[in-house]
């Protein structure tokens, strides 16, 4: 009696509902964590499967463009690297110089080896690639650095699906840092790569390096053009080269730069590196440095340059300004070599070059690169401003005859000077209220240092006229009228005249 009342009440009503929601909500939750496994665990999506999209995967569009990037990459794998070739040298090196003392950036180290040489000799292996850019009958030429095989003894081409031949030097320039090898076979499937055009190149374009680095044949890496002109190559070579972090390393140099077409748009030559490995920053010579070359390597066993007969110097800011030149690019030439075709074609010491052949020239390089590839015997026209006037000078180009173009006898003026407000000088070591222009440098064996002039003159007075400027100094220097040169130069404190004939 007294239980069925109380399984009548309404207490045990209210208790018995809390009771089955509590199953209820156990139950719900149940069936929910189970859903939210299975989900975790479905089906696995297949890499084959485009048309299933992964979680996070791009939409449709962005994947088809993706996977249109990467058909371009493998084409062009395909279809040039056979035309790269690994290049194994030897070369014998004198015991004096070692394989440390290059560069970390040249790429080509070897280890001597005992073979019986010589103490003064030893045998040094190196690595590097080539690029297969002709061929004529059972001949075929490959481009490569200079550094790389510019002094090899022996020289082996191995191709990228591994056939080897022995290779030899057609000729090799350090200037450029170019260099030519051949190799004879009948072999009829030798890729030849196409060469494609580095002026039409910007920054941000694609940039495929391929070569060896390391030994590793065939490699390929992907990067971009990061910058274009670029100066300062090793040992002064000329070049306005391209920079890319496309990874270069060790035996990479001497290798194709390709664009996204497949086009070599450059030869890989060094990197700028703290350890000697890649760090993004691979500089390559532009493939447009190199076509003339081939031509004269194979025509002539050397790199004809063409020769205007000047020397160039950077300007300080300060001497700039004096020269009116604030804001202007272009070269400075502050000597003309006498008889040669700059001097014949009017061209003057203080002259600016703004423009070669109707383009314009920022650096040395650009008009050393631009003269270097003019034909011999062709005039050529150039730009150049002379005291704040531009006048247009034509000149026939010579040959760069290297026994003349290294006699500095033949420099007029033969001094470099600079503006006594140049930030280069310790004003506090200048004397006191003397006006003037600077003597910086003075050319061996040229009619000013037979004259006397030394580094540390001030040029006061030319003749009987005041120098207050760089551009009196040059205006007095180039009167035609004046048949000798007169200065009056204060040296320590002292007055002092000297005089020579012009030449």
């Amino acid at each position: 009696m007294w239980l069925s009342k109380k399984l009548r009440s309404r207490n045990f009503f209210v208790m018995n509902l809390v009771l089955v929601g509590i199953l209820m909500g156990f139950a719900l939750a149940f069936t929910g964590f189970s859903c939210s496994t299975a989900r975790a665990n479905g089906p696995v999506v297949k890499a084959e499967s485009p048309g299933t999209a992964q979680p996070g995967a791009p939409a449709g569009g962005a994947l088809a463009s993706a996977l249109a990037i990467q058909d371009a990459f493998r084409s062009i794998a395909d279809n040039v690297l056979p035309s790269v070739v690994e290049l194994n040298v030897v070369e014998n090196t004198p015991a004096q110089s070692s394989p440390s003392d290059q560069l970390p950036f040249r790429f080509f180290f070897g280890q001597p080896e005992d073979n019986n040489q010589t103490p003064h000799d030893f045998q040094s292996k190196g690595l590097g690639s080539g690029i297969i850019v002709r061929r004529d009958g059972k001949t075929v030429y490959v481009l490569t650095n200079n550094h790389v095989a510019g002094a090899a003894t022996e020289i082996t081409a191995v191709l990228s699906d591994g056939r080897e031949f022995k290779a030899e030097l057609v000729g090799h320039d350090d200037r450029k840092d170019l260099a030519l090898v051949k190799f004879e076979t009948a072999d009829k499937d030798i890729r030849v790569a196409t060469l494609g055009d580095s002026t039409s190149l910007r920054v941000g374009d694609w940039a495929i390096a391929i070569g060896s680095p390391f030994g590793y044949v065939s490699s390929m890496t992907v990067g971009i053009v990061s910058a274009l002109g670029r100066s300062g190559g090793p040992d002064g070579n000329i070049s306005d080269f391209i920079q890319t972090d496309a990874s270069i390393n060790k035996g990479n140099s001497g290798g194709a730069l390709v664009n996204i077409l497949g086009e070599v748009i450059g030869i890989n030559t060094w990197i700028a590196s703290p350890t000697g490995t890649s760090v993004g920053l691979g500089f390559s010579i532009p493939i447009n440095n190199a076509k003339k070359a081939i031509d004269d390597f194979i025509a002539k066993k050397q790199i004809e340059y063409g020769w205007l007969g000047v020397s160039m110097r950077d300007l300080d800011k300060a001497s700039a300004s004096e020269l009116g030149l604030d804001g202007r690019k272009g070269v400075f030439v502050p000597h003309v070599f006498a008889g040669g075709p700059a001097a014949k074609a009017g061209l003057l010491p203080g002259d600016y070059v703004l423009a070669a052949q109707g383009r314009e020239v920022k650096n040395q390089s650009e008009l050393a690169l631009i003269v270097g590839d003019l034909p011999v015997g062709k005039t050529a026209a150039f730009k150049v401003l002379r005291d704040g006037k531009e006048i247009d000078i034509k000149a026939t180009i010579e040959v760069r005859a290297s026994k003349v173009a290294t006699d500095d006898g033949k420099l007029f003026p033969g001094i470099d000077v600079i503006s006594l407000s140049s930030e280069d000088l310790d004003k506090s070591k200048l004397p006191s209220g003397v006006k003037g222009v600077f003597v910086a440098n003075v050319t061996p064996k040229s009619m000013a240092a037979i004259a006397g002039l030394k580094p540390g003159d001030i040029i006061t007075a030319m003749g009987d006229k005041d120098v207050r400027t760089l551009r009196d100094f040059y205006r007095f220097l180039n009167d035609s009228a004046a048949k000798s040169l007169s200065f009056k130069v204060n040296r320590d404190g002292e007055s002092v005249t000297l005089a020579y004939e012009k030449k």
